[in-house]
């Protein structure tokens, strides 16, 4: 590259990472995965990845379409690593899919392809004849502690995930990606490989190459400063307008404007709102892609009246929009508080709104049906996560329901609930209760075990003490004022070890559903890593009674017959504590989730009063 010049080249992933690359200190820090003040967004990563297997799933034998995800600046240093100026986030997250992607191969039993290996990591070598093993990519930023270099090097699990946001999130979005693989690919490695093919020869960037730093940070600035590109929904916004009548434009530009302000407002993709539109009012193929929509109205005016009435379409459109906002902050279609809902964003996170399909196909539905319909909805929604089932599977199963439920009379929804969700909960039943009975805490990602334990915790609360503002919330037990205890803690004290037995060291153990309970931070952290016995009288100060009845149920006892007595008395509780109680309590919790999600245990529960 001569002085004055800039070079931009198209170029695959594959491409891409034959260089090696370095975010300079001076840059902020990774952000991605991170939500705003409000708590919105946060969920680049699991877009990133979605988008992708759009198109993934898309290619065929002979034909994959290509997935562009933007531009990157660069400026090569005198050691031949470009500096990265602007595209490090996108940067970032590609170079975590690779190391995650490696990862999961590697504990499928796959044989890592060496390209793969070779472009996270490679041996370069100087004008000089020195060699060097380098990272294709290294983060400067002073905050970050080396972290991503723990995940190149393939030992993510002891790579810190607290601390700084970079780490914090640098963490959550390998740990994102690695859930992504799971859910979708299960342990089909054949089918990972393949998606890393994709990635890496169908992924494409636009890399811009300056001479000097100070003319890469100028391209920067024009390329973020100077206007923005056309909306993702602007085709159809002038496909609207071409149909509309003179005296109409003004209205139209007024409720096109509202609908996008509501979707922009929670931070999320008007294109992906549209598309669940579509599938929930229109008898749709789920498979209808982001980037097919537009294709597909121009073939179907017959079926939106986008063409002969624009403004009533778009009325419509902004009426859903209006909904859908109100689901992504855990509401009802009208705006009001809806439990199901806002458990179902904290089982999910910012990502999962799939389900939005069947809100939307049911917001016609009278309150108390909706209410329980966005009830039904997270207890599938779990089991689904919980089974691993993919979500290719369980969108096909929604848009199939969402098919029904619009034109569902009132008279048939129970029956709707009953052959809908009811069923597919028993026919996942086996798998819930097994995954259940081994699940270990690395097998959910952390805010989804927190759900787990709140909702056991809540529902113990609630049918012992009723409704209340407080317990009807899980939000409440979720929240930051509340830690996931291990009885026998991770790092326990020789004292606490001896008097737990053989076992005090085993992650198998120590990880298990059954070592771990719901409480209030201050307790937590006032036993820390203390014996089982010097434990037990802190439970008795909780406010959960599951909590309280881990040691004790007699102490807990009111009278003969009232509702807190008999919520005691359907429980069980360990005076003492090793390997064989912690088996025992995962039995007991695997039979109370079963109860609390509604799928028929596949061992006799106990009954929960």
């Amino acid at each position: 590259m001569t002085e004055q010049s800039i070079v931009s080249q198209d170029m695959t992933l594959k491409r891409l990472f034959q260089d090696f690359y370095r975010v300079p200190d001076y840059q902020r820090e990774y952000v991605w995965g991170e939500a705003d003040a409000k708590g919105e967004g946060g969920d680049q990563v699991d877009q990133f990845l979605s988008d992708i297997h759009i198109e993934f799933e898309a290619a065929t034998q002979h034909f994959a379409p290509e997935y562009f995800i933007g531009t990157i600046v660069v400026c090569k240093g005198d050691d031949e690593v470009f500096e990265l100026i602007d595209g490090q986030q996108r940067t970032t997250t590609a170079y975590l899919t690779l190391c995650a992607i490696r990862d999961a191969l590697a504990d499928l039993g796959a044989d890592v392809p060496d390209e793969l290996a070779n472009q996270i990591a490679a041996s370069t070598i100087d004008w000089q004849g020195h060699t060097a093993y380098r990272l294709r990519l290294d983060v400067q930023y002073e905050d970050a502690g080396g972290v991503l270099k723990g995940y190149a090097e393939g030992d993510a699990a002891q790579t810190p995930r607290d601390g700084s946001r970079s780490i914090r999130n640098l963490g959550g979005a390998y740990d994102t990606v690695r859930d992504f693989l799971t859910t979708t690919f299960g342990d089909d490695k054949a089918q990972v490989l393949r998606f890393y093919g994709y990635i890496t020869n169908k992924v494409k960037v636009i890399r811009i190459e300056t001479p000097t730093i100070a003319k890469a940070l100028k391209i920067f600035e024009t390329i973020n400063d100077r206007g923005v590109g056309l909306d993702a929904m602007d085709l159809l916004k002038n496909l609207l307008f071409m149909h509309a009548k003179g005296h109409e434009f003004s209205e139209l530009k007024k409720v096109w404007k509202e609908l996008t302000d509501e979707i922009y407002a929670v931070g999320e993709k008007p294109l992906r709102f549209l598309r669940y539109y579509l599938l929930a009012t229109f008898d749709i193929d789920s498979k209808l892609r982001e980037d097919a929509i537009y294709d597909w109205f121009q073939k179907n005016a017959a079926l939106t009246l986008h063409t002969s009435q624009p403004l009533g379409f778009a009325k419509r459109l902004k009426e859903a929009a209006q909904a859908y906002a109100n689901f992504s902050r855990g509401r009802n279609a009208y705006g009001a508080a809806e439990p199901g809902i806002e458990n179902t964003r904290l089982l999910g996170g910012q990502s999962i709104k799939q389900h939005f399909m069947l809100l939307l196909a049911g917001r016609h539905l009278a309150p108390g049906q909706f209410a329980k319909l966005a009830v039904e909805i997270e207890k599938t929604m779990f089991v689904w996560l919980l089974t691993g089932t993919p979500a290719k599977d369980y969108e096909r199963k929604i848009v199939d329901a969402a098919r029904k439920l619009r034109e569902i009379k009132v008279e048939e929804f129970d029956g709707f609930v009953a052959a809908t969700f009811v069923k597919e909960r028993a026919d996942l039943a086996p798998a819930f209760g097994r995954a259940l009975r081994e699940l270990k805490s690395w097998d959910l990602r952390q805010f989804r075990l927190r759900y787990l334990l709140a909702k056991i915790t809540q529902a113990v609360d609630l049918q012992a003490y009723g409704p209340s503002d407080s317990r009807d919330r899980l939000s409440d037990y979720t929240a930051g004022g509340n830690d996931i205890e291990h009885m026998l803690a991770d790092n326990a004290d020789v004292e606490a070890r001896e008097e737990f037995g053989p076992s005090a060291e085993d992650q198998e153990v120590i990880q298990s559903l059954g070592n771990l309970l719901l409480i209030e931070k201050s307790i937590n952290r006032s036993i820390s890593n203390k014996p089982y016995t010097v434990k037990a009288p802190h439970y008795g100060q909780s406010k959960f009674l599951l909590a309280r009845c881990q040691p004790d149920l007699d102490a807990q006892i009111i009278g003969a017959a009232d509702k807190i007595t008999k919520t005691v008395q359907s429980l069980e509780c360990w005076p003492t504590w090793d390997a064989e109680k912690v088996a025992e309590r995962q039995l007991f919790l695997a039979k109370l989730a079963c109860q609390i999600f509604d799928v028929p245990a596949t061992v006799e529960p106990r009954v929960f009063a």
